[in-house]
C-alpha cells in the first residue's frame, strides 16, 4: 500500500515542460496537486479548489512566456496550469465556458494565485474583452523581447518543425527582405508590432493592471525580473538566487527547488541560422518607430536592437556570472 502511495504521488509530480501541449474542449483536468510541504510525502490539501486564475501571462511566440511560468512557478504562493489554454483565443474553447475552464485549472490553496498562460492572448482580438468580462480586476503579465531577435527565434521555430516533417522552407533572409525591403507581409514581423496590440488591451484594462516583463534581462539575469514580478502581484520574496544555476551546455539559467534541477525543454535556447548585418539593420530600422510608439504607450523604454543596427545576441558564454550581475554584452 505504502509503495502504490508513493509510485501515485511521484507520477504527480511532472515536469511543467512536459505538459505544455495545447488545450482542448476534451482535456481532462490534471492529477490533484499536494499542498506545499517538505519532500514527496506531502498530502492532497483538504481546503483546496480550482479557480479561475487571478493572473495571465501573455506574449508572443518565443517571447519568453514559458520560461516566465516555470520561475514563477518556484514561488510557494503560486499554481500554474500546466497547459496553454486558449480559452479566450480560440472560439471552440471560449463557448464551453467559464465553468468548463475552471476545471482546468489546478487545485489551489486559499493563500495561492492561479496562474494560466496563452501567448496567442496577447495577438488575440476578442481576448481583451473576454478577460475584462471574465474579471476585470485581473493582473496581467506580458513579457516581450526584442523584436528584431524575437522574429529570428520565430522563424528558427518554424525552421525546426519543417526539418523534423521533412518539408522544404525558405532560407531566412529570403524571408525577411522581399525586393531590397522588409518582408511586412510575414506574419513573424506582424506579431512583433507591440504598440498594436497593446492598443487594443489598454481598451479595456488600465496600464497599473498590466506588468510588462523585459524577456531579454529575464534570461540574462532572471531574479531581478522576478523580483519585480512578485512585487506586482502583492507576493512576499520567495524566489531566490539559490534557485538558479547556469547550464554550461545550454547557454541559459536553469531551475532547482526541493534538491530537484531542470532545464526548460529542447525548444528553448535552439541555435540561429546565420543574418547579414545588412538584414539585421533593415530589420532594426524597421521595427525602430514600431518600438518607439510601445514605449511612449507604456512609458517604458527598452535596450533593443542596441543603436547599432544589430539586435541582442544569444548568451553562449561558458562562464558563470551571479546572479543579480548584468552579463556582458557580446557573449
Amino acid at each position: 500500500m505504502a509503495s502504490s502511495l508513493l509510485l501515485l504521488l511521484l507520477s504527480s509530480r511532472l515536469s511543467l515542460s512536459e505538459l505544455h501541449t495545447p488545450a482542448s474542449p476534451n482535456t481532462t483536468p490534471q492529477l490533484e496537486p499536494t499542498t506545499q510541504g517538505e519532500g514527496l510525502l506531502s498530502v492532497p490539501a483538504t481546503n483546496a479548489s480550482r479557480k479561475l486564475p487571478q493572473t495571465i501571462i501573455m506574449g508572443v511566440r518565443k517571447g519568453g512566456t514559458r520560461a516566465l511560468l516555470e520561475m514563477l512557478n518556484l514561488h510557494p504562493h503560486i499554481t500554474v496550469a500546466k497547459t496553454e489554454m486558449h480559452f479566450f483565443d480560440w472560439d471552440e474553447n471560449y463557448q464551453q465556458g467559464l465553468g468548463w475552464y475552471r476545471q482546468q485549472m489546478p487545485l489551489s490553496l486559499p493563500d495561492q494565485i492561479t496562474v494560466e498562460k496563452t501567448p496567442g492572448y496577447f495577438t488575440s482580438a476578442r481576448a481583451p474583452e473576454r478577460i475584462q468580462a471574465m474579471n476585470s480586476s485581473l493582473r496581467l503579465l506580458l513579457i516581450v523581447r526584442d523584436p528584431a531577435e524575437r522574429v529570428i527565434s520565430d522563424y528558427t521555430q518554424v525552421l525546426h518543425n519543417r526539418r523534423q516533417q521533412n518539408k522544404s522552407f525558405q532560407p531566412v533572409e529570403q524571408i525577411l527582405i522581399r525586393d531590397g525591403e522588409v518582408n511586412t507581409n510575414y506574419k513573424a514581423i506582424q506579431r512583433s508590432l507591440y504598440h498594436l496590440h497593446m492598443a487594443n488591451w489598454l481598451q479595456r484594462f488600465p496600464l497599473g493592471q498590466i506588468h510588462i516583463v523585459d524577456g531579454d534581462l529575464l534570461i540574462r539575469d532572471p531574479l531581478p525580473e522576478l523580483r519585480r514580478a512578485e512585487r506586482f502581484l502583492h507576493l512576499p520574496p520567495r524566489i531566490q538566487a539559490s534557485n538558479f544555476y547556469f547550464n554550461h551546455t545550454k547557454g541559459f539559467f536553469c531551475l532547482r527547488a526541493e534538491g530537484h534541477e531542470r532545464c526548460l525543454d529542447d525548444s528553448k535556447g535552439r541555435r540561429h541560422p546565420s543574418v547579414s548585418a545588412r538584414a539585421l539593420s533593415q530589420l532594426c530600422t524597421y521595427f525602430e518607430g514600431h518600438n518607439d510608439s510601445f514605449f511612449k504607450m507604456v512609458g517604458r523604454s527598452f535596450s533593443w536592437c542596441r543603436g547599432d543596427g544589430a539586435p541582442e545576441q544569444n548568451i553562449t558564454s561558458s562562464d558563470t556570472f551571479p546572479l543579480g550581475q548584468a552579463w556582458p554584452h557580446g557573449q
